[in-house]
């Protein structure tokens, strides 16, 4: 398997990609292999759907896709959320010019629902209980992982928010990295190959990594 990490020669407006492995089109950083992180929605309440200032970005089929599932995605909605999307739309363009969901008065996402104190997704809902094919936004699905597209490649990083703490250290005390926590979503959006190829990417990195 051939590791390729980036170190220099790389231009300045795009020096940030330092430290990143080569694995097919996508160049992945190395705190994916080595930041710890899991999902603690009993102390986080599932806030990353609700804090932020803009909506989950969506890729291109997404955005068509939300419009064909709306009508049932809406029997699991709240009345804020459904209101919001029937004023702004199913997605929005945020400041980047990129397709989001829309928010509910600039705070939640308008997919959000509460199973008591916490939040989660009406399109999730949805799909548990089979009504639709499709989970949720892939970006959802992703994080903390976070890709930037660029001409020939995606760039995959590791996205660090306050607060994902409770996330960061229940990964620490179980010892799982964020591209293990991640395994379903890698594979959904790169597919199996890909993600093999990162298991072996990664056994080698933490080889020459150990103390």
């Amino acid at each position: 398997i051939p590791l390729t990490i980036l170190w220099g020669s790389i231009p300045n407006s795009l020096s940030f990609l330092c430290n990143m492995i080569e694995i097919g089109n996508a160049l992945v950083s190395e705190d994916v292999l080595e930041k710890e992180f899991v999902c603690n929605l009993g102390a986080c309440h599932g806030a990353c759907c609700i804090e932020g200032d803009a909506g989950a970005p969506l890729e291109k089929n997404e955005v068509d896709l939300l419009k064909e599932i709306y009508p049932i995605v809406r029997e699991y909605m709240r009345p804020e959320g459904i209101a919001a999307v029937e004023e702004q739309g199913t997605s929005v363009v945020d400041w980047d010019g990129e397709k989001v969901t829309p928010l509910v008065k600039g705070k939640e996402c308008a997919y959000v629902i509460f199973e008591g104190k916490v939040a989660k997704c009406a399109i999730e809902k949805a799909w548990e209980e089979k009504r639709i094919p499709f989970k949720k936004p892939i970006s959802c699905h992703l994080y903390p992982i976070r890709i930037t597209r660029y001409t020939t490649f995606e760039a995959v990083n590791y996205n660090k928010w306050d607060i994902c703490s409770p996330a960061c250290d229940l990964g620490h005390e179980l010892k799982v990295p964020v591209y293990r926590f991640l395994k379903d979503s890698l594979i959904r959006k790169y597919g199996e190959q890909w993600y093999s190829e990162l298991e072996e990417v990664a056994k080698a990195w933490e080889q020459g990594h150990r103390p």
